[in-house]
């Protein structure tokens, strides 16, 4: 059972368990890296002229430095102990040998909901040199491998496949009335909202009965197409876009990356700031077929 995240206070961080800054034996002196995160350019010198022709900017990996001190007077075993805190979640093997696999740092800054970076923690330096009076200085280096910010807390959306075409009637509704038999794809409309600013990533899944299955974002008109999924009741698919993950796979954890269709783009299924419509399409006759869209918001700064 997944252990519910610590509750923070202003001028707090959280890493692998460990309270960190303001109220904690753990003094946060000073933190880089949480402004705008390197840039890999691809600026290209113009022959024969000046300046350079700008190429797509792109960003690196984000390198946040925390320079802290743990200050327990009197209790050199309790310094430790937080040091090995530190040392065994960077050890923990479902992260550390998990490829693309993650860790979050959980932060909060007065007036702002808890953000947090996903990433490793790649150093825990500490200085034991005071050690015996209960101070012991502490580097450590977290490298957010994706450098955006993201909420605390998930949002999930369900949306059932209806049966009705277009999305319903349009007025003056006139005699007679179609309504599908569920032998022909019904689509159905539906809204994520990311309330923050920057672009966040959906993991989206569809739990059948129903087949050759379409997720489309109306606003942009990208699709993620399925022409020859078939899914049982009970049965599902999860395609996750995030960063670092972009897999497909089935319930019984199978590779499904080869049913998508080569035109779809999950790299660039994404959900732009405010709300977002979402559609589905399939065959279903059951009309218990349902897409259900898990996020965090996102944002482009702390």
């Amino acid at each position: 059972m997944p252990v519910p995240p610590l509750e923070l206070t202003n001028w707090q961080y959280e890493l692998g368990g460990v309270l960190m800054g303001a109220g904690t034996p753990i003094q946060v002196i000073e933190t880089t890296g949480l402004g705008r995160p390197p840039v890999r350019d691809a600026d290209v010198d113009q022959p024969s002229m000046d300046g350079v022709f700008a190429g797509p900017d792109y960003y690196a990996a984000r390198q946040v430095q925390i320079d802290a001190a743990i200050r327990i007077p009197g209790d050199p075993a309790a310094c430790h102990d937080i040091v090995a805190a530190l040392q065994a979640d960077a050890d923990d093997p479902t992260v550390r040998l998990a490829g693309g696999v993650t860790m979050p740092l959980r932060i909060l800054r007065p007036g702002r909901p808890v953000k947090r970076l996903n990433g490793r923690l790649r150093r825990v330096d500490p200085e034991y040199r005071q050690v015996i009076h209960g101070y012991v200085p502490l580097d450590l280096e977290f490298i957010a491998t994706d450098p955006g910010f993201y909420a605390d807390e998930e949002t999930t959306t369900e949306i059932p496949l209806g049966w009705l075409t277009g999305g319903g009637f349009a007025a003056p509704v006139v005699a007679p009335i179609y309504v599908q038999s569920g032998t022909t794809a019904a689509d159905r409309p539906g809204w994520a909202h990311n309330q923050g600013t920057g672009h966040a990533w959906p993991v989206i899944r569809i739990t059948g009965p129903v087949a050759t299955v379409t997720v489309i974002h109306a606003d942009s008109g990208r699709t993620l197409s399925f022409p020859t999924l078939v899914l049982a009741a009970g049965q599902w698919i999860e395609i996750d876009t995030r960063p670092g993950y972009r897999t497909i796979r089935r319930e019984n954890g199978g590779n499904a990356a080869s049913l998508l269709s080569p035109s779809s783009r999950i790299d660039l299924f994404s959900l732009p700031p405010g709300p977002s419509e979402m559609r589905w399409t399939g065959f279903d006759n059951t009309n218990t077929a349902r897409m259900r869209l898990t996020w965090r918001d996102a944002y482009t700064a702390l």
